[in-house]
């Protein structure tokens, strides 16, 4: 059965930085995605960026390009996102996800493309 625990989730001030991770057990990190979606109050679910799992390559969001970075460390079968330059808007709740094949949905990041979710970590940006 595959798990995801996310965690690295906090309170920072505008400006600052912080790395989530996501550790997954029983997935095979082979020809499928793995990814970051967050979720603030009132909105629906949004995809932030993803990675395929076999060469790394990456896509992001336009809100976060330049500002966040996702890697695989698959020795450690562990997810990364590193934020960096936060802003209030980037206040929610955010998941880990993956996915059992390469969609189109997928790469795009939209929730269809995902099997797997995590319970999510809280980030919270505010002066």
């Amino acid at each position: 059965q595959v798990q995801l625990v996310e965690s690295g989730g906090g309170s920072v001030q505008p400006g600052g930085s912080l790395r989530l991770s996501c550790t997954a057990s029983g997935y095979t990190f082979s020809r499928n995605y793995m990814a970051w979606f967050r979720q603030s109050p009132g909105k629906e679910r949004e995809g932030v960026a993803v990675l395929f799992t076999n060469s790394g390559q990456s896509r992001y969001d336009d809100a976060v390009k330049g500002r966040f970075t996702i890697s695989l460390d698959k020795a450690a079968n562990t997810l990364y996102l590193e934020m960096g330059s936060l802003k209030p808007e980037d206040t929610g709740l955010y998941y880990c996800a993956a996915s059992t094949s390469l969609t189109v949905e997928g790469w795009r990041l939209e929730l269809a493309g995902f099997d797997y979710w995590g319970q999510g970590t809280q980030v919270t940006v505010s002066s």
